[in-house]
């Protein structure tokens, strides 16, 4: 992993960030788990089928949503723990890969985001807002603080919501 200049990692983060706006992260945290489960109720048999070869299903975008949380619990713990501990940034596709959401149960995977999601906002809400200014190292995007992260995972779930919805629409077609 190569390591970004500072312009580059606010590049990296610009649209993340851009998907939260002005809007509150713990309200948009909050009410991710029911947009999902939304999204996937009216998905029904389509939730499985990628939009184009190389692109990620319904499913697919809920799975890498579901790894990114798991990262992110454990960067937020040790960024409150540690001295400007280093946090290891990880490669999305090779993830995807290896854990291939494609054929997971639908119902067990958003259980395990759930899960993910509300401890890291009972975390949040328990945390001094002064240890919010933490940070960690990424290996790739150099310092980072609590509150960056929670905004960018924020903005995350929304990129990729978005995706999953267009994913949705692609694959239904004018039959919508």
């Amino acid at each position: 992993m190569t390591r970004m200049s500072p312009q580059e990692a606010d590049e990296y983060r610009r649209p993340v960030i851009e998907a939260l706006g002005q809007d509150d992260p713990l309200e948009v945290q909050t009410a991710e788990v029911a947009a999902w489960a939304d999204l996937l109720a009216r998905a029904g048999t389509d939730l499985r089928t990628p939009p184009s070869p190389g692109e990620w299903s319904v499913l697919e975008c809920l799975g890498h949503l579901t790894d990114s949380e798991l990262i992110t619990s454990a960067r937020y713990r040790w960024v409150l723990a540690e001295d400007e501990p280093p946090l290891q940034g990880y490669d999305q596709d090779a993830w995807n890969a290896r854990f291939g959401h494609l054929h997971d149960d639908p119902a067990t995977l958003l259980a395990q985001f759930e899960a993910l999601r509300n401890a890291n906002i009972e975390l949040w809400r328990h945390t001094p807002v002064q240890d919010r200014a933490r940070f960690g190292i990424h290996a790739e995007r150099g310092p980072e603080s609590f509150e960056l992260l929670f905004r960018l995972q924020a903005g995350h779930g929304r990129v990729h919501r978005d995706q999953a919805e267009r994913a949705l629409a692609d694959v239904r077609g004018p039959r919508g």
